[in-house]
């Protein structure tokens, strides 16, 4: 089912994708040869019960009996996403690593009363979730490496720029795709992007290529949807393959993988993007 969000709820939304951002900027600024992904998510952790937030990833079930340990994915070098930050890894120098957080916030029922703001009725904790990532660089990368958080990038900033009611997935598809495939890049196609809000993951789900035209998931974007735009690119293949955890999704030939993502409203004129400070 695809969920219309109300102004008042957007705008909850918004809120929360202030305080992720944030968030999001202090865990990019403490990455550094030598740092311990398990202080990382020390850091969200605290910032996101500060804030009376919840992690919307810690604990989330994957399937198979099998609950996502970190609050915070931090996918490293070949890693397209769900690479948990505990146990600790070390980062080195010209690694390249994606931090993909999600928080559900307000929990608090005094904080929400303070605010006077509305209950999300889906969720036991009554919260809006927001959804969003970046890649970072450790220390110096190879040229290949910057190239490719250079395109994913551009993938998304120009993706989101199609998004208005009216427009189709395939809009956002066929954007994607085309500056990816033309710098010689994979376009992973296993895992898309999603409706936010209600939940962590909702419909519709957002292709990052194109799909059949004709398809009923090429649908229309509607005024109050609020989507999650995330191009995985991965510097060779598309092809993607499981870690042995069960969980890490891998590019298939270990080639270099990055991976950038916002929380995106439709609005009555085009897009409004959620998670900036």
């Amino acid at each position: 089912m695809i969920y219309i969000k109300s102004k008042e709820e957007i705008e909850v939304i918004r809120m929360g994708g202030k305080i992720l951002a944030r968030i999001l900027r202090t865990l990019k600024e403490a990455v550094r040869p030598g740092v311990d992904t398990a202080d990382l998510e020390k850091i969200m952790l605290s910032m996101v019960k500060e804030a009376g937030g919840r992690p919307a990833f810690k604990d989330y079930p994957m399937g198979g009996g099998i609950f996502f340990p970190s609050a915070i994915c931090a996918s490293i070098n070949d890693e397209v996403v769900h690479g948990a930050a505990i146990p600790g890894r070390i980062l080195k120098e010209g690694d390249i690593i994606d931090l993909d957080i999600g928080m559900e916030w307000p929990v608090k029922t005094a904080l929400r009363k303070e605010l006077g703001l509305p209950v999300n009725s889906h969720s036991p904790a009554g919260g809006f979730y927001t959804d969003m990532c970046t890649t970072v660089a450790v220390g110096r990368i190879s040229g290949e490496a910057q190239k490719l958080l250079t395109i994913t990038k551009e993938c998304l900033d120009a993706s989101i720029k199609k998004v208005r009611p009216g427009a189709r997935i395939n809009d956002i598809g066929g954007t994607v795709q085309k500056i990816a495939e033309g710098a010689g890049f994979g376009v992973v196609r296993d895992l898309v992007g999603h409706g936010v809000g209600y939940l962590a993951h909702e419909d519709p789900e957002v292709y990052h290529f194109l799909i059949n035209e004709k398809s009923s998931a090429n649908l229309e974007l509607k005024t109050g949807m609020v989507i999650c735009i995330e191009p995985m690119i991965n510097a060779g293949t598309a092809e993607v393959k499981v870690a042995d955890d069960g969980f890490t999704i891998l590019s298939a030939d270990n080639s270099l993988s990055a991976h950038f993502e916002h929380t995106i409203a439709v609005t009555e004129d085009g897009y409004d993007i959620l998670t900036l400070e």
